[in-house]
């Protein structure tokens, strides 16, 4: 069984993709998240990004709905999410099935990797190696002592993780968090080939470093 395995609860900020369906099709289609609503008004609480749209957690950690109105969802997953709505709209829906999932759910890969960048992740589930993966894996001069960047309720996190060891199966790390930054820093040889790029980046590092130890004083 694997113990560090934690479910993604919702964040401020996520956006959250939310399929409502019953045995009423038309009385559904109020609720999904289309733009405009069946009777022509805007829904200024759903947002539209590169196509995707769905149900923007604000600052407070609510989404708001047509006739029930704001909805408490941070701390939850979205599997409780989708069980809290259906009793919701009970009332107003006739056996209503609701699906929910995150769609913003990204992280970065930085730094001496083969395609440093930003990824989308399609579910709810990524480990620290599979993320590496998808940024084409360490180059041969990448350290294997990585940094790891998460910002949880409004703090952030510097975690480093030392790829090499077999402790990180079990790290509480391992498995991704939406947002989170991976930072892969240069050993010296590629440092000293490479210049003035590598050695502002290993410079970041550093001050990030050093940003982390304050912070947990």
């Amino acid at each position: 069984m694997i113990s560090n395995q934690t479910d993604l609860t919702i964040q401020p900020g996520d956006l959250l993709g939310i399929h409502f369906n019953s045995l009423n099709a038309e009385a559904s289609a109020m609720f999904n998240y289309n733009l405009e609503r069946p009777n022509g008004s805007s829904n200024l609480d759903r947002v539209e990004e590169n196509a995707v749209t769905g149900y923007l957690v604000d600052k407070e950690g609510n989404i708001t709905l047509p006739i029930i109105g704001n909805v408490k969802v941070t701390g939850l997953t979205t599997a409780q999410i989708s069980a809290l709505l259906e009793n919701k709209l009970s009332t107003y829906l006739t056996k209503p099935r609701i699906n929910t999932r995150i769609q913003n759910f990204k992280i970065s890969i930085l730094g001496d990797v083969k395609n440093p960048g930003q990824y989308n992740i399609i579910n709810e589930r990524i480990t620290i190696l599979e993320g590496l993966g998808k940024a084409g894996d360490l180059n041969s001069t990448g350290i294997r002592k990585v940094l790891l960047v998460r910002e949880l309720d409004g703090v952030r996190t510097y975690v480093p993780i030392d790829l090499t060891s077999k402790n990180i199966f079990y790290s509480p790390y391992y498995y991704l968090k939406n947002n989170d930054v991976i930072y892969v820093q240069p050993n010296r040889t590629r440092v000293e080939n490479d210049g003035t790029t590598f050695q502002k980046a290993s410079i970041a590092v550093s001050l990030l470093s050093i940003i982390a130890i304050l912070l947990q004083r």
